[in-house]
C-alpha cells in the first residue's frame, strides 16, 4: 500500500514518508519534480517555476541522503517514479545504501523506466529512443548481476491510457515495449543465456484502471494470459512464477473531474476493484490518487484518506477470502477472449513496424486519434461524465476552498538554487572531472554505464551534469506530437460550423500558437486544442513541449500569429505564463494569451491582471465553446 509522493524539498517528504509510513503505508512511492525526470539542476533556466512543484527535486546524494533519513535502504520497497534519468537516481540510490553498509544485493524496489510511454503520452524523455533503449539494457544488466531484488524497468501502461488508449491499445502497446527491451537485452551480450529468466521475471508493470471495472478486470485477465505465454514462447520461461504478471496500479486519473471533485471518490474505489476482484489477475500493490487529483497537490489529510480507502477494501470488505470469483464466468471469459484476439492483432501489428520503439511516430498518432474521439464523445453527450456533462446542478460542497490542495512555497526554488551552488563549491572538482571523464568514455563505447554513474554520485555529481555530459554523446530528442493524425477524424458539428464562418474571416482564418513552456511533458489537452483548432479551419502552429518564455515569443513574432495559447498543467503558470506575455510584449506582439490547465480558481485573478484575456481549466470540456472564443478574441483583436 502506497501513496505517490514527495515535493518541495528532500526534507519536507521525508518528513511526509516518515508519517505516511507510520500511518500504515508498507512502501515508498517516489515523486520528483520535472528538472530532476528531466535532467536538470534546479539553477538551470529550463527549470524556473518548475522546482518542487510536481515532486521532490533530487539534484546530489546529500539529496537522497536527506530523502532517505531515518528510512533502513535494506529493510524498505522503494518506488521510484524516474525515467529518462533512472539510471542515475539509481546511482544514487545505491551509492547511498553503501555510505550506509548496505550492499546493493540487499536493495528492494523499482525504477519505472519506461520511455516509450513517455514519447507517447508523458513527455520525460530526454535522449533518442536508441540511445534511451541502450541505457535501460545497461540497468537490467547490472541489476541482474548486482541489485536481484530490484525491478529495472516497470512497463506502464498508466500514461497509455491517461493518453486515450483503449485496452487493446493499452495492451498492446505495453507488451511491445517489453518484447522490444527483453529483446534487447538477450541480444546486447551483456546477460548469459541462464540469466535471461531471472530478467524476465525482473520485468513489472504499471497499470491503470479506469471507471469500466468489469472490463478493466477483463483486461488485468487478458494481460495475465498474454504475458505468460510470451515469456514462455519467446523467452523460453518454465517457472511459473516466473512468468507471473507482476503489476502494481495507480487508479485512473484521467476520469478525475474538477467539477463536483467529491464524485472523485466513489470513482476511486470502483476503479480500485477492477484491479482487485480478480484473484488470479490482482495487483501486487495499489496506490490511490486522492480526491483532489484533478486540482492540484493533494496535502497529506487526502493521501490518507486514499491510504484508507486500501484499508478498509482490504481489512473490512471479504475481498481477499474467496478463490477467484469470476472462474468459469461466460460472460468473463468472453470478454477476455474477445480482447486477447485484438489485443494480439495490435501487438503483431506494431511488431511488423519493428517494434514499439521503432514505430514511436505512427503509435503517437493512433494514441491522439484515440483521445480525440473520447472527448468529441464527451462534448456530444455520447459519453457520460457526471458532474460535467450531466447532472451538473450541484450545492456547495464543503471540500472546495483556498485550502483543498497543496501549494508549494515559491521560495523553494530559490533555496534550490543556493543548494546546488554551495554543494558544488564545497566538494572535491578535480574528482568530479574525472568522473565525468570516464563517464563520457564509457557513453561512447559497448560498456555498461552503471560503475561510471555510481562513482559520478559518489563524488558528488549532480543530475544536471550526468545528463549534460549524456547529451553531449547521445543528442537530445523530440517526440512527435500526433496532431496531424486526428484531424478530422472525429470532427464535431459545431466546429465545422466554425470552420465555414471562419474560412470567410477578412485576413484569413486565425493563426493559433499552441506552446507548452516549461518542462511540463503531459501535452494531452495541448493537442487536443491543437486538434480541434485545425478542425475549427484555424492555421495551428505547434511544436511540441519543453520550450522556453524566449522560444515561445520568437515563434509567436516570425510565425505573425493572431492567438497565443498556452498549456501548463505543473503549477508553474504564475511564474510562466506573466514572463511571456512580458517577452510578447517586448517582442511586438500585442495579440491575445490564453492559458489551459490546472489553474486554481485564485489563481485567475493574477493571470488577468498580467495580460491573459481567457483561462480554461480541465472542466472546460466544450470544445466547440473553446474553440468559438479564441477565434472571437482572434477576429476582434484584428479589427
Amino acid at each position: 500500500m502506497r501513496t505517490y509522493s514527495g515535493h518541495s524539498t528532500a526534507k519536507a517528504s521525508n518528513e511526509l514518508y516518515r508519517t505516511n509510513l507510520a500511518k500504515g503505508q508498507t512502501g515508498l512511492s517516489i515523486a520528483f519534480d520535472l528538472p530532476t525526470q528531466t535532467g536538470y539542476d534546479p539553477d538551470h533556466q529550463l527549470a524556473r517555476g518548475e522546482v518542487g512543484k510536481v515532486g521532490v527535486p533530487v539534484a546530489h546524494l546529500g539529496h537522497m541522503r536527506t530523502l532517505l533519513d531515518g528510512i533502513p535502504p535494506g529493510e524498505m520497497n522503494t518506488s521510484m517514479t524516474i525515467n529518462a534519468t533512472a539510471a542515475w537516481l539509481l546511482g544514487l540510490y545505491v551509492a547511498n545504501a553503501a555510505e550506509h553498509g548496505v550492499d546493493s544485493t540487499a536493495l528492494r524496489g523499482t525504477t519505472q523506466n519506461d520511455i516509450v510511454k513517455e514519447y507517447l503520452s508523458r513527455g520525460t524523455y530526454i535522449f533518442p529512443p536508441g540511445a534511451s533503449r541502450r541505457l535501460i539494457v545497461d540497468m537490467f544488466a547490472f541489476c541482474n548481476a548486482h541489485v536481484p531484488k530490484w525491478n529495472p524497468m516497470n512497463v506502464c501502461s498508466y500514461h497509455l491510457q491517461e493518453a486515450g488508449a483503449t485496452p487493446v491499445q493499452e495492451i498492446a502497446y505495453s507488451l511491445a515495449c517489453a518484447i522490444g527491451v527483453l529483446d534487447a537485452v538477450r541480444d546486447s551480450g551483456q546477460v548469459a543465456e541462464d540469466r535471461m529468466p531471472a530478467v524476465v521475471a525482473s520485468v513489472s508493470f504499471f497499470v491503470n484502471a479506469g471507471i469500466r471495472f468489469v472490463e478493466e478486470t477483463a483486461k488485468m485477465r487478458t494481460f495475465t494470459r498474454m504475458w505468460d505465454r510470451i515469456t514462455a514462447e519467446r523467452y523460453g520461461v518454465t517457472d511459473p512464477k516466473a512468468r507471473r504478471f507482476r503489476y502494481g496500479v495507480q487508479v485512473n486519473s484521467l476520469g478525475l473531474t474538477e467539477a463536483q471533485p467529491e464524485n472523485n471518490i466513489q470513482r476511486i474505489v470502483l476503479e480500485a476493484l477492477g484491479v482487485t476482484l480478480s484473484r488470479d489477475a490482482r495487483a501486487r500493490s495499489l496506490q490511490l490518487p486522492a480526491w483532489n487529483e484533478a486540482l492540484g497537490l493533494p496535502r497529506p489529510w487526502d493521501q490518507q484518506w486514499s491510504l484508507r480507502i486500501q484499508q478498509v477494501l482490504a481489512m473490512e470488505t471479504d475481498l481477499l477470502e474467496y478463490p477467484d470469483i469470476f472462474e468459469g464466468s461466460v460472460v468473463m471469459d468472453g470478454l477476455v477472449g474477445d480482447l486477447e484476439e485484438a489485443a494480439q492483432s495490435e501487438l503483431d501489428d506494431v511488431l511488423e513496424l519493428g517494434g514499439a520503439f521503432e514505430a514511436i511516430d505512427e503509435l503517437k498518432g493512433r494514441l491522439v486519434r484515440s483521445h480525440t474521439e473520447r472527448m468529441r464523445r464527451i462534448e456530444s453527450g455520447d459519453l457520460t461524465v457526471i458532474g460535467v456533462n450531466a447532472f451538473t446542478e450541484s450545492a456547495d460542497s464543503p471540500l472546495a476552498g483556498d485550502d483543498s490542495i497543496l501549494k508549494v512555497d515559491p521560495a523553494v526554488q530559490d533555496e534550490m538554487i543556493t543548494d546546488v551552488r554551495a554543494w558544488r563549491a564545497g566538494r572535491d572538482q578535480s574528482a568530479v572531472d574525472r568522473a565525468l571523464g570516464e563517464l563520457d568514455r564509457v557513453a561512447r563505447s559497448d560498456e555498461n554505464i552503471m560503475a561510471a554513474t555510481i562513482e559520478l554520485a559518489r563524488v558528488g555529481g549532480t543530475t544536471g551534469e550526468w545528463s549534460d555530459r549524456l547529451r553531449d554523446v547521445f543528442g537530445e530528442y523530440r517526440a512527435p506530437t500526433g496532431v496531424a493524425a486526428a484531424v478530422g477524424v472525429a470532427g464535431a458539428e459545431g466546429l465545422r460550423a466554425l470552420s465555414e464562418r471562419l474560412r470567410g474571416a477578412v485576413g484569413g482564418p486565425p493563426r493559433l500558437l499552441v506552446a507548452k513552456p516549461g518542462l511540463d511533458g503531459h501535452s494531452n489537452g495541448a493537442e487536443q486544442i491543437a486538434v480541434a483548432a485545425r478542425d475549427a479551419g484555424m492555421e495551428v502552429i505547434y511544436q511540441g513541449i519543453r520550450l522556453t518564455p524566449e522560444q515561445i515569443a520568437a515563434v509567436a513574432r516570425d510565425e505573425d500569429v493572431d492567438v497565443v495559447g498556452l498549456s501548463i498543467l505543473s503549477g508553474s503558470h504564475l511564474e510562466l505564463v506573466p514572463e511571456v506575455v512580458h517577452l510578447l510584449r517586448d517582442a511586438e506582439v500585442h495579440v491575445p494569451v490564453v492559458v489551459g490547465g490546472i489553474i486554481p480558481e485564485d489563481d485567475r485573478p493574477k493571470l488577468m491582471e498580467d495580460g491573459v484575456s481567457a483561462v480554461f481549466t480541465p472542466k472546460d470540456f466544450e470544445l466547440t465553446r473553446i474553440m468559438t472564443e479564441i477565434a472571437d478574441l482572434a477576429l476582434a483583436t484584428r479589427s
